[in-house]
């Protein structure tokens, strides 16, 4: 018997971004949503410390890609601007070497030619075919790829004509294909450090994700006005405007499933949640967390995707104002090479530490006591699995003072005796806050055969009306895929369950 749309019961195991998204977009579709989120406040890695009148983001620390949050308020039919103020940062991030250069990215062209061409004479030509290029790649993907549900990699490319396939440069690495327009160091390093966040090394990643940067220079990077955290907000006034239920303090300890069907939630309290007849529960934390946790007993033979590294972040309230740094800097190692070796083949903390600075009461400070600052670092870790002892005092104190060290070398002088608050968040505590599988920071990685219908899929293929949304299913990891996945589960839930 078919269940009619209005009553049918969507249970949403987390109120990060992607539960947020898929919640609001099943809502609008007529289905009751109640998204269950464990922690106090929604958000999952897009959370909020705060201490002593020092506000922090406890993960992403810039807003990028605009148009995929206007586009979710416009599909309730609301505008994003309604509801959060995003301010323009320009230079938008700073990328640091060892050896004193500096390199400032812009989404002013004329400001970014100019920087270019100080870091590397000539590029200006180089520059522009890789805008051209690389503008071609990203409408293609965002237009003929990333936004569908689609299980089949030939019919997946099939959407791509042959000449628009081979564009995409993914038989060449990352860095290979930066190559073919810039010769220096510096900007390869610099547009190929996304690569980290990826999950992969720009020598192996392919030449596709050239986009990434790309796209933060087209559309600019922003922060709302309160920190990231000001967007979750915004996200979580208007699901709850359109009858989302929205209950924190919930945590999830397994999902009920008879005769391969989902029956609901049991929650850590003992209570038990039902969906119903033609119900579905949608899973926002991690894919390989929800398969070897919440649900009982674990595939026999489960083999998680490949991980993208885990992260130690230091949020420092800092009294004064931090001299010489801008909103976001990125500090790179003098053997990018190594540095990448070190930490996803030897499993181990690299030497030469990157690593990257948000001081986000640059742009809003209200975010911090009147003359403070607020300082967020993330450094980049192995996983949980391949380096044990990172959650140990002796660990975070040796990375704490490489980091000071590093900055004091940069003229970025922060006093031990100027830091007022101090929060840390090792790979240990991401996992158990957050349900982030092994410590890993973003999700499954992005390798080759990690894309696309290469990717965990965002519905179950062992329980009937379970499905999942976040980093680690598609179409991928960062805020605006996640709520652009969040779209996709609710269409793949319309879709499957009738």
């Amino acid at each position: 018997m078919k269940t009619d749309i209005k009553q049918r019961e969507v249970i949403i195991i987390g109120g990060g971004l992607g539960g947020l998204s898929a919640g609001i977009h099943l809502r609008l579709a007529g289905c009751r949503v109640t998204i269950l989120e464990a922690n106090e406040l929604v958000g999952g890695r897009a959370n909020r410390i705060t201490e002593q009148g020092f506000t922090f983001d406890t993960g992403p620390s810039l807003l990028n890609y605009p148009w995929v949050f206007e586009d979710l308020f416009s599909a309730a039919g609301k505008r994003f601007t309604d509801y959060v103020e995003p301010i323009a940062v320009d230079p938008s991030v700073s990328f640091q070497w060892r050896d004193g250069t500096r390199f400032n990215l812009s989404s002013n062209l004329q400001s970014l030619l100019a920087e270019c061409e100080r870091i590397e004479p000539g590029s200006r030509p180089g520059l522009l075919a890789f805008l051209h290029d690389a503008s071609i790649k990203y409408r293609m993907s965002f237009e003929k790829l990333v936004n569908r549900n689609e299980d089949n990699p030939l019919k997946w490319f099939s959407a791509l004509a042959p000449g628009e396939i081979s564009r995409l440069s993914i038989w060449r690495s990352l860095d290979s294909e930066l190559g073919r327009f810039f010769k220096k160091r510096y900007i390869r390093e610099a547009f190929g450090s996304y690569g980290m966040y990826l999950g992969g090394s720009p020598y192996d990643l392919p030449g596709l994700f050239s986009i990434l940067a790309y796209g933060e220079l087209a559309y600019g990077l922003w922060l709302p006005k309160g920190g990231i955290y000001g967007l979750v907000e915004g996200i979580e006034r208007l699901a709850r405007e359109l009858g989302v239920e929205i209950r924190t303090s919930h945590r999830v300890a397994r999902i009920v499933v008879e005769q391969r069907r989902v029956k609901g939630v049991e929650l850590q309290d003992g209570g038990f949640i039902p969906v119903g007849q033609g119900g579905v529960v949608v899973s926002n934390v991690d894919v390989p967390t929800t398969e070897t946790e919440l649900l009982a007993p674990a595939p026999a033979r489960y083999s998680a995707p490949r991980m993208t590294p885990g992260v130690m972040t230091f949020y420092w309230g800092v009294r004064g104002k931090v001299e010489g740094i801008g909103h976001h800097t990125i500090f790179l190692p003098d053997d990018f090479r190594r540095a990448f070796n070190e930490l996803l083949t030897e499993k181990k903390i690299p030497e030469d530490l990157p690593f990257y600075v948000s001081v986000a009461s640059e742009t809003d400070p209200d975010l911090a006591p009147p003359g403070d600052s607020t300082v967020f670092v993330l450094v980049p870790t192995p996983l949980l699995s391949e380096m044990p002892e990172l959650g140990k005092v002796q660990t975070v104190d040796k990375v704490r003072r490489v980091v000071l060290d590093r900055l004091s070398a940069e003229r970025i002088v922060i006093d031990p005796s100027q830091i007022a608050v101090e929060r840390v968040l090792t790979p240990e505590d991401w996992r158990r806050r957050f349900g982030l599988y092994d410590g890993s920071a973003f999700g499954s990685a992005h390798t080759l055969f990690q894309v696309g219908p290469f990717r965990s899929p965002n519905f179950s293929r062992r329980v009937e009306g379970l499905f999942f949304v976040g980093a680690s299913t598609t179409p991928g990891t960062g805020m605006p895929m996640v709520v652009l996945g969040g779209k996709l589960t609710a269409e793949r839930v319309l879709e499957r369950v009738r």
